[in-house]
């Protein structure tokens, strides 16, 4: 097994598709020391500069002080605090849902929903290009797994229309993690309540960033928990902690309760982050002044990166991918960039499909307008 694994790596450097990890030095911020170098980053999904602001930190510390660090078990046994209840409590009155449900990562929220709602007699719709984590999940379930061609709703309801039986779930990202653009919401939930299916959005990358006092896809769309009963978001992007919950009815909620396996068999959050975050949640509804400045930063990098010729897709949030094609190319580029100080991520299948390789950019109120014309200069040199 030893020669098989190392063949196996050995390939993967020659496709250029092995992954390395790079050592942080102090917290998240556009001025990082990475690997033991400063470096000017451009990869992190904390979109609201939240993650290392003094009051979340502070929240943190008094969390601390009141409940130590560890939750100790599982919130069905003896781990769920007054800091988690009050954290469900306002993310439901948040999202305008009955109930919210703190799961401890993104992955294991959607693991959770998805297996614990359908079976081998039922079926679950997929855009093409959801996350990892909605894919596994639906895969896990037992289910029938169809998906759809991405945001396309067309594509949704000939495979709604082939499978009448069972439970049917739709399942879509709010804002799609490695190409920024956003799924068509209303379409999708007229083609699921014409076919009696439930919809279900993750929407990590699109609240804190979108809708009214940052609410997200949903607020974006003019939409609410009639249209979409389930409702995923994580708390370690623009809330900039770390965990993740689902929003729903009460009969949803107290279902996960009793049958998400990822939910029942793990240890809760510590309590000290649920602290944290009811924080960062106040600031990120207050946040009105980082979002006009975040989508003015988002307008500058893509007028800049027109002007060099550099192939953009179509999105109107952080997530600024810039197409290069080949595995390759897209990793020179990467390299050349932090030669010159600046850290953007290659993004290479399988995360992204064959042929789509990319740069990555994702931008944060916390940069600055200097910062982002300093990555543009420098694309002009090493990319464009």
């Amino acid at each position: 097994m030893e020669a098989e694994l190392n063949a196996a790596l050995i390939e993967l450097r020659t496709q250029a598709l092995y992954r390395s990890r790079r050592v942080v030095d102090g917290p998240q911020a556009p001025q990082q020391v990475i690997d033991g170098r400063e470096v000017l980053s451009f990869c992190s999904n904390d979109y609201l500069g939240l993650a290392n602001h003094p009051e979340v930190i502070a929240a943190l510390q008094r969390g601390a002080d009141d409940y130590g660090v560890g939750a100790g078990a599982a919130h069905l046994i003896n781990g769920h605090s007054r800091a988690h209840h009050v954290l469900e409590e306002a993310l439901a009155e948040f999202t305008g849902y009955e109930r919210a449900l703190l799961f401890s990562t993104g992955y294991m929220a959607n693991l959770g929903v998805i297996t614990a709602l359908l079976g081998k007699a039922d079926a679950v719709f997929e855009d093409r290009l959801n996350h990892a984590s909605l894919i596994d999940a639906g895969r896990l379930s037992g289910a029938r797994l169809r998906r759809y061609r991405h945001v396309d709703p067309s594509s949704l309801d000939g495979w709604l229309g082939k499978h009448p039986q069972g439970r049917r779930l739709v399942v879509t990202d709010g804002v799609f993690s490695m190409d920024g653009d956003l799924a068509p919401l209303p379409a999708l939930a007229a083609s699921a309540a014409r076919n009696k299916a439930w919809l279900m959005v993750d929407d990590a990358h699109g609240l804190g960033v979108l809708g009214r006092q940052g609410r997200g896809t949903l607020d974006h769309f003019g939409m609410d928990a009639c249209e979409v009963p389930v409702l995923m978001g994580t708390l370690g992007k623009a809330f900039g902690t770390s965990g993740a919950f689902v929003a729903g009815s009460e009969a949803l909620i107290e279902t996960l309760i009793q049958q998400a396996r990822s939910y029942i068999y793990t240890t809760a959050l510590p309590p000290a982050l649920a602290e944290a975050t009811c924080t960062s949640l106040r600031l990120l509804q207050r946040g009105e002044g980082r979002r006009e400045r975040l989508a003015a930063l988002i307008q500058r990098f893509r007028h800049g990166a027109g002007q060099l010729g550099l192939e953009l897709m179509v999105s109107e949030t952080p997530i600024q991918p810039i197409v290069m094609g080949e595995t390759a190319r897209v990793v020179a580029v990467s390299e050349a960039l932090l030669r010159r100080g600046i850290l953007v991520t290659a993004i290479r299948p399988p995360t992204v499909p064959a042929g789509s390789a990319r740069l990555r950019v994702t931008l944060s109120a916390a940069h600055s307008e200097t910062q982002v014309d300093r990555l543009l200069d420098v694309l002009g040199e090493v990319a464009a």
